[in-house]
């Protein structure tokens, strides 16, 4: 079984069967063998906006009020969770390949408001995914997730529409099939 660790990515199986998870990819955030597991879902997106959930400073930018909120999974849909690019936000946890996880928000608003720091540098996520210790390893271990190891940089080059069927391509071999597995097999 592939090992589990931050900035890893998490494959659903395309027959998972969860509405949750169907076709996503998770980006493991926080492993711990005593604790358990904090993700995002990377590919899932939502009708909101960051100024939709916010209140926002007087006089921020549109572009920043429409910012695209996503939703990384279904534990605490009322939390906001953040991926950047920055390396200089204080208390921010790299995850590789130049992927940030939260940070000091005030510091990450006030580099977009002042234009030091564009829009696609940070994703926002409303909510996470969750796993109790051992639970993870063990849907691993029954085949539904497929883990991708180190793949934290990929955040930020993959469209959101694409990700679960780019991702399954570029590892290649028997996934570069389950690519193109059908929503539903029964209708073909």
């Amino acid at each position: 079984m592939p090992r589990l660790r931050s900035s890893s990515l998490l494959i659903s199986q395309p027959f998972l069967g969860d509405p949750n998870f169907e076709r996503t990819v998770v980006l493991i955030c926080r492993h711990d063998e005593q604790d358990g597991t904090f993700g995002l879902v990377l590919n899932r997106p939502s009708s909101l906006c960051l100024g939709d959930v916010l209140e926002l400073p007087e006089g921020t930018p549109e572009v920043l009020a429409r910012q695209p909120l996503l939703l990384g999974g279904p534990v605490q849909p009322d939390t906001l969770h953040y991926l950047h690019q920055r390396p200089d936000i204080p208390e921010a946890v790299p995850l590789g390949q130049d992927v940030y996880w939260g940070g000091d928000f005030h510091v990450l608003v006030g580099l977009l408001l002042s234009g030091d720091m564009q829009p696609e540098a940070v994703r926002f996520y409303a909510g996470y995914s969750g796993w109790t210790a051992g639970q993870l390893a063990t849907e691993v271990g029954e085949n539904v997730w497929i883990v991708h190891p180190d793949a934290a940089g990929k955040v930020f080059t993959l469209d959101n529409d694409a990700f679960w069927q780019a991702i399954l391509r570029e590892k290649g071999g028997r996934f570069r099939a389950l690519s193109n597995y059908p929503l539903d097999p029964r209708l073909n």
